[in-house]
């Protein structure tokens, strides 16, 4: 798959950097949200291995403080372009909002990482195609207003009518990359039987992105703080590379990088 300057094989697990340039992320906000630090920390997540740097403008943590397209506007859009100023590496765009995506684009982010898979924006799915950029389509649902009846298959058929409104749309298959959604809308169970049943995925027929950095589910697993929770993302980094997922978008990238090679020679050998 073509992202940016690059060709991703979509059978070989690559690292996605996350560099959220927010004050309130779950994990790291406030520590990138300078133009000057957010560069910093995406040459050393490249450098470390990351093949690909995903800016995020808005936390979208339990509990996050919305904020207008403006102001995540002013957020990302400088940082997107210094980046492609100073770095070759593709750089995606997380939000789920369209005028955020159209000044992204405008600012020369390669692709459009959306959590909720096309179902909040209604102009999201047109803004894609008429660039004719690879999007990532999270998989997410207000489990309480439309709780599960049988999970996996009901997470399967939601992204299915995601697949659907990006065809209508115009979005080609070649440019569609798909994510259960690990921490929206689920349960800590369900966040658990979305890792394991990644292969059920392989229905829908599009590459997978799993992200699972430093999330509650490891902390709820573990008991552990989110500074502790890079020995439970390596483990799901590790699945998500037996199961020949694209993408693992990690924080600690240089760990996340080594494990998945490692998988990777075993898997390989």
């Amino acid at each position: 798959m073509l992202i940016g300057n690059r060709d991703f094989d979509v059978q070989h697990t690559h690292i996605m950097g996350i560099l959220n340039v927010t004050p309130d992320s779950f994990s790291d906000g406030g520590h990138f949200n300078r133009a000057d630090k957010a560069l910093k920390h995406a040459l050393e997540m490249i450098g470390d291995g990351a093949e690909i740097i995903d800016v995020g403008g808005e936390s979208t943590r339990p509990g996050h403080t919305a904020i207008s397209d403006e102001e995540e506007i002013e957020r990302v859009c400088p940082v997107i372009e210094l980046l492609k100023r100073e770095t070759d590496v593709p750089i995606s765009l997380d939000t789920y909002k369209s005028k955020v995506a159209s000044a992204g684009i405008s600012s020369g982010a390669d692709m459009v990482n959306d959590i909720w898979g096309l179902k909040y924006d209604s102009r999201m799915a047109k803004v894609i195609a008429a660039a004719k950029l690879p999007c990532c389509l999270m998989h997410n649902r207000d489990n309480v207003k439309n709780p599960y009846a049988d999970f996996i298959n009901d997470m399967l058929a939601d992204m299915r009518e995601t697949i659907e409104t990006a065809k209508i749309a115009g979005i080609a298959d070649d440019r569609i990359i798909l994510d259960p959604g690990v921490g929206f809308g689920k349960s800590y169970e369900q966040n658990l039987q979305a890792i394991k049943h990644l292969n059920r995925l392989d229905l829908l027929g599009y590459p997978i992105l799993l992200g699972t950095s430093r999330k509650s589910v490891i902390g709820l697993t573990l008991d552990l703080p989110v500074g502790e929770r890079t020995e439970g993302t390596l483990a799901t980094s590790v699945i998500a590379a037996i199961n020949r997922c694209m993408f693992v978008r990690v924080h600690d990238v240089k760990e996340n990088y080594r494990a998945v090679r490692m998988t990777e020679a075993v898997i390989n050998a």
